[in-house]
């Protein structure tokens, strides 16, 4: 049995068009990228292999070009997930993966283009396998607002622009981080709690979150560790921070986590990729 199929409910989530499902990449510095990409699904006629459309993933493809692994994180509308670690094997610029991606609903009924490529992923890992409840998930973000914030001001931090605040407070969207891990591997974690904050220097440059299922890896983080996370809303809206790894506490018996923002990028269009702050 294959290391997809082993997993109940993993290959049902990748054939939803609609499901979310992130796809993190690292530059050959080591500096973590995430992005959404729903379009990830399994490539039907080989074991372990996965594929996705190369649809508005301008720094993904420039990753990927420079180093071959990747991590996926997917996660059901009832909040069951499975984190993904694998090798990008390349693009098909013609041929069955992209007539498959471009015949989906997804890409087929998008108001700019189909995809340039199919890019090819084997699956080497399944990390971890979860199930959040909503009673969890208000939980962490009551403690992440309720919870102590750093209070030293962090270099080259910036501002949330207000509409980057506004929809990473809203419990909706689904929040997830993204850091290079022991191996080299960027691995993409859930934070549905992750929320802007205030800094020491009075400017709301931080994100803060509960880290609960994302423990036993964000706990680990040295402070200073290049991180990125992203921010996917019900509308399809759609923010990439990068930063800092401020490091973990806690607190009435949870763990808290922080990054200082440094970069701010809109994820979607009309221009995917661009530098809002």
């Amino acid at each position: 049995m294959s290391v997809l199929e082993t997993q109940v409910g993993l290959m049902e989530a990748l054939c939803q068009e609609m499901t979310p499902k992130f796809l993190a990449t690292r530059s050959a510095e080591g500096i973590p990228n995430v992005v959404p990409c729903t379009s990830i699904m399994p490539a039907g006629d080989v074991e372990d292999r996965l594929i996705f459309g190369n649809f508005l993933l301008r720094k993904t493809v420039g990753n990927l070009d420079a180093d071959p692994r990747v991590g996926i994180l997917v996660i059901t509308t009832a909040l069951e997930g499975w984190i993904v670690l694998g090798d990008f094997l390349g693009w098909q610029r013609t041929g069955p993966y992209v007539d498959r991606l471009n015949s989906t609903d997804l890409l087929r009924y998008n108001a700019y283009t189909g995809i340039r490529n199919a890019g090819i992923v084997q699956v080497n890992s399944i990390m971890c396998r979860f199930r959040l409840s909503k009673l969890r998930v208000l939980a962490d973000y009551l403690l992440a607002r309720a919870g102590p914030r750093p209070t030293d001001a962090v270099e080259g931090a910036v501002t949330l622009p207000l509409p980057v605040r506004d929809r990473f407070r809203a419990m909706s969207a689904i929040r997830v981080v993204a850091f290079v891990d022991s191996m080299g591997y960027p691995m993409v974690v859930p934070v549905l709690s992750l929320q802007p904050a205030t800094a020491g220097d009075g400017k709301e440059s931080l994100l803060v979150c509960a880290q609960s299922l994302a423990a036993p890896w964000l706990e680990t983080l040295p402070a200073g560790t290049a991180i990125a996370a992203n921010l996917l809303t019900p509308d399809v809206v759609s923010f990439q921070t990068k930063g800092k790894w401020l490091g973990s506490r806690h607190f009435l018996g949870a763990s808290l986590g922080a990054m200082a923002v440094t970069a701010v990028y809109a994820g979607g269009p009309p221009i995917p990729g661009r530098q809002v702050a």
